[in-house]
């Protein structure tokens, strides 16, 4: 298992849950008859995405991701989001962010299936990158971090062998292998099947540096080439484009992590299955280690720091579509409504948001109290981070 995963899949998670946000946030800045202004003003937006951005690409955030550690478990990730996702005025209720959840790792898992080879998982990251700087560019304090983020990026990864990237690209794999929740953009383009599993095409473009298969050469024992054949590829191949730029600037040829959603087909950010991880419900002594992380990173001051008049409102983050209809029959009503129901994004008022933490600070008090495992400090000190920033 590569030990220098983590990093990556904060940037290109963190990127997709921006690039949905602003989807998102768009198609309610009117109202549905498109006579008048929506709950949520331009203005809204952009704090909102400021803030996120502000949050992911925060120095001290980046130099603990950025340390050697294994890859966290699914509900120790969605837990971080979780809290980054609430970096702003916007609240998310936990069904909103299992389908925002599910609707970033989805996408994620296909742009991993399709890199043409495991060093373009850079270029992946850096489209990403190249995106969220477009989205904040109204703010040179945060594109200014987003910038030094990159250099580091540059930096740790820029060195690392083939058989590196081949380890890194393996254990996102093993990360994504039981997820195989439905998207709507993927139904659409008949990329992903109705059980949730992507179609690969075995055509196109092989990946730069890779000749064309489909051709067998012979050699004597003096290495002078005595013979070719050819063989059926099952595909159809072509020659591989350029490669993308690795630099802090530049094409990167490559379109995976770029901005798929577009404000014409909300239904784009669309997901359709029960969650594919389970929630344990068995205690976890090793919650504490887990979740300090949320502690300090990404809390208290953006709470402390919210205008006293701010006002409340409810909005519709994802709607449903017919997929959503085709539920097993053993299901309960419960259960259908909080899989398939409407999924609604709050913003809150600072009363509010401060009792909510208050609770999660009484709950990280409570799981302080249980045994503690002197093994099991994976995110320590990330969680320890969170409040402070």
């Amino acid at each position: 298992m590569s030990m220098k995963t983590l990093p990556l899949v904060f940037i290109n998670l963190g990127g997709e849950m921006l690039y949905i946000l602003d989807q998102r946030l768009q198609a309610q800045n009117t109202s549905e008859d498109n006579t008048e202004k929506g709950v949520w003003s331009e203005n809204d937006r952009k704090r909102v995405l400021n803030d996120i951005a502000r949050t992911l690409f925060s120095k001290v955030f980046m130099d603990e991701l950025l340390k050697p550690q294994q890859l966290y478990s699914h509900r120790t990730l969605k837990t971080v989001l979780t809290r980054l996702a609430h970096a702003s005025i916007m609240r998310l209720n936990p069904a909103s962010m299992d389908r925002l959840y599910e609707l970033m790792i989805m996408t994620f898992k296909y742009q991993v299936l399709l890199c043409p080879r495991p060093k373009d998982l850079l270029l992946i990251s850096y489209n990403h990158i190249d995106t969220v700087r477009e989205l904040v560019k109204d703010t040179p304090v945060i594109v200014n971090q987003v910038a030094e983020t990159h250099r580091k990026i540059i930096e740790v990864y820029s060195s690392l062998s083939e058989g590196e990237f081949q380890l890194l690209r393996q254990t996102l794999l093993i990360f994504f292998q039981d997820m195989h929740v439905r998207v709507s953009l993927f139904l659409k383009n008949e990329i992903q099947k109705p059980n949730g599993r992507f179609s690969l095409s075995t055509s196109g473009p092989v990946p730069h540096g890779i000749d064309v298969p489909g051709l067998i050469r012979t050699f004597d024992r003096k290495g002078r080439e005595v013979g070719r054949g050819e063989f059926p590829t099952g595909g159809s191949y072509s020659s591989s484009i350029r490669e993308g730029s690795f630099e802090l600037h530049g094409d990167r040829v490559i379109r995976l992590g770029l901005n798929v959603y577009t404000m014409n087909d909300p239904e784009e950010t669309h997901t359709s299955k029960a969650p594919s991880v389970k929630s344990e419900d068995t205690p976890n002594l090793l919650a504490k280690e887990e979740l300090n992380l949320l502690a300090w990173l990404m809390g208290s001051v953006q709470v402390e720091n919210m205008p006293r008049a701010e006002t409340g409102f409810w909005i519709n983050l994802f709607s449903t579509d017919q997929e959503e209809e085709e539920k097993e029959g053993d299901t309960s009503d419960g259960a259908e409504e909080s899989r398939f129901g409407v999924i609604n994004i709050q913003a809150i008022q600072d009363q509010q948001a401060t009792n909510e933490l208050a609770q999660i600070v009484g709950q990280f008090a409570e799981q302080e109290k249980q045994p503690e495992d002197p093994s099991g400090n994976k995110g320590d000190d990330l969680l320890a981070m969170m409040d402070d920033l």
